[in-house]
């Protein structure tokens, strides 16, 4: 799941430490195996006693596992530790307005489980039993005693609460506003719930496995029916005062531009969304419901389509040129429910402002990038934060 690289940080010898210890160790077995005790113990500052406790805790839990002896060393040979990605699993599902998309993955980050399925009905309950019920299918299909689920990541759009762009159009979710997502997927599971904005769980999963890995400051344009934003800034997520930060579909992009569900006019989502397309696709007879439909028109060279990305390109540019003066991100990536066909195509159209701190000579990267997973970067997101609070010290990121 991650980078081969440790937090850092150290652990304590008191007892009210001890969940936090267990992750400071994990963290670092994971990094370094294999390892045994007493370096350890020496590397996470830690008693040996504390150590042996705590590894004999998590291999009973079958997040470690012995891996011999070590040889060639003076005295008693010391016994190893690997980290055991089979030990334990998470699952991430993704709420769209139109589908559900569910991931198992193993305790490394590695994908053991998918599915798809449209959504007929998003109103609160219908949506809340179908991913319970996709929930359930993963359960009995993967290879895995459900009893090792760590927790279920669910993510949906926001906004999360009853705000002023709540019920803006498609690209929410209808009548959301006064459910607590969290209990009532609990109640629905049995398991505990994570709950996370698409577009954030998007970036963490970006940054946990894929192109911003090596990344502590980026930007995740997300695709999904609407246009959402996640935001990690020196490491962290950033999700404003209500977990609404990164409502980019609704800033204005085009001064008394077209009329957006918000009530604004100008909307970028009014311009560059998946909705959008459709929309704008609608006018010449053109149906595209899904990824493969608007791959395919790019790949035919459809006139109609190529238009559209002229104009999505243009409002992208200035959206992430104001992005890129707010944040300083080393990147901005572009991702989400648009195949990567598209997405290439709008990269390969971004006439990006000259006027932005993100245009320097000695850049590492480029300014724009698109991001490594598609469809299933939300929902493996949702799974990859559910295990990031299982193996990874509280105090570091997210």
């Amino acid at each position: 799941m991650a980078s081969k690289s440790t937090t850092g940080i150290i652990g304590g010898n008191a007892l009210r430490n001890r969940d936090h210890n267990q992750k400071v160790v994990l963290d670092y077995v994971r990094a370094n195996e294999p390892a045994g005790r007493a370096e350890i113990a020496r590397s996470c500052g830690l008693s040996i006693q504390a150590v042996s406790n705590i590894t004999a805790d998590l291999e009973q839990q079958k997040l470690l596992m012995p891996d011999g002896h070590k040889t060639g060393v003076r005295g008693k040979p010391a016994l190893q530790y690997r980290f055991n990605p089979e030990g334990a699993f998470a699952i991430g599902a993704e709420l769209r307005p139109d589908a559900i998309i569910v991931a198992a993955l193993n305790l490394s980050g590695e994908q053991i489980y998918f599915e798809r399925m449209p959504l007929i009905d998003a109103h609160p309950d219908p949506a809340i039993k179908a991913v319970g019920d996709q929930v359930r299918l993963a359960l009995s299909t993967v290879k895995f005693d459900p009893a090792s689920l760590l927790g279920v990541g669910v993510v949906m759009p926001g906004p999360f609460g009853d705000t002023a762009i709540s019920s803006a159009g498609e690209a929410v979710l209808p009548d959301w506003e006064d459910i607590d997502p969290q209990a009532a997927f609990e109640a629905e599971i049995g398991y505990p719930v994570l709950i996370e904005n698409d577009a954030t769980a998007a970036a963490v999963c970006e940054r946990v496995a894929g192109v911003a890995s090596e990344m502590d400051d980026f930007c995740y344009v997300y695709f999904g029916t609407g246009i959402g934003l996640g935001v990690i800034s020196k490491g962290h997520v950033m999700r404003g005062a209500f977990g609404n930060a990164g409502e980019i579909g609704h800033i204005v992009t085009q001064i008394n531009g077209r009329d957006c569900p918000c009530g604004n006019k100008g909307c970028l989502e009014t311009y560059a969304s998946r909705f959008a397309a459709r929309q704008h696709l609608a006018q010449f007879g053109i149906e595209a419901n899904s990824g493969e439909d608007f791959a395919r028109l790019v790949a035919d060279g459809n006139e109609h389509f190529l238009a559209w990305l002229d104009v999505a390109a243009q409002h992208l540019a200035h959206a992430i040129g104001t992005l890129e003066n707010i944040f300083d991100p080393q990147t901005i990536i572009l991702g989400g429910a648009l195949p990567d066909a598209v997405i290439n195509a709008l990269i390969d159209r971004l006439n990006l402002p000259n006027g932005s701190v993100a245009n320097r000579e000695e850049r590492k990267c480029p300014r724009v990038m698109r991001g490594f997973s598609g469809r299933l970067t939300a929902a493996l997101g949702a799974g990859a934060m559910v295990i990031h609070q299982t193996i990874t010290p509280h105090t570091n990121s997210y």
